[in-house]
């Protein structure tokens, strides 16, 4: 069974920092690819990014390269996400997400677990 809960999300000035910790209460954690997705107020959920079940390959949305990093502590069954330099577009519900599939995922439809989200704020 997989149960993820994020937190660390918040009101941030642009060009801050927060970072973003997802926590699975289950076992299978450490097999699973994960993944961040942010919506923003009225708009689609998007892809921010994915890392493999053992680190090695990561992927991120354009508009967030060079800035934000994926990374995980299997020991801790977490995922994070640490966000740098942080911009007003940067501003929506951020879910973690687990996957039954293999390797590095990208598109939403292919997870199957879903955390409650975690609110990201950057006034513009």
């Amino acid at each position: 069974q997989v149960h993820l809960v994020e937190s660390g999300g918040g009101l941030v000035q642009a060009g801050g920092s927060l970072r973003l910790s997802c926590v699975d209460s289950g076992r299978t954690f450490s097999v699973r690819p994960m993944g961040w997705f942010r919506q923003a107020p009225g708009k689609e959920r998007q892809f921010v990014a994915a890392i493999t079940w053992n680190s090695v390959a990561t992927s991120y949305t354009d508009s967030v390269k060079g800035r934000f990093t994926i990374s995980r502590d299997n020991a801790k069954n977490t995922v994070y996400l640490q966000m740098n330099g942080l911009k007003p577009d940067d501003t929506g519900t951020y879910y973690c997400a687990a996957s039954d599939r293999g390797g590095l995922v990208v598109q939403s439809r292919e997870y199957q677990y879903w955390g409650r989200g975690t609110q990201v704020t950057v006034p513009s």
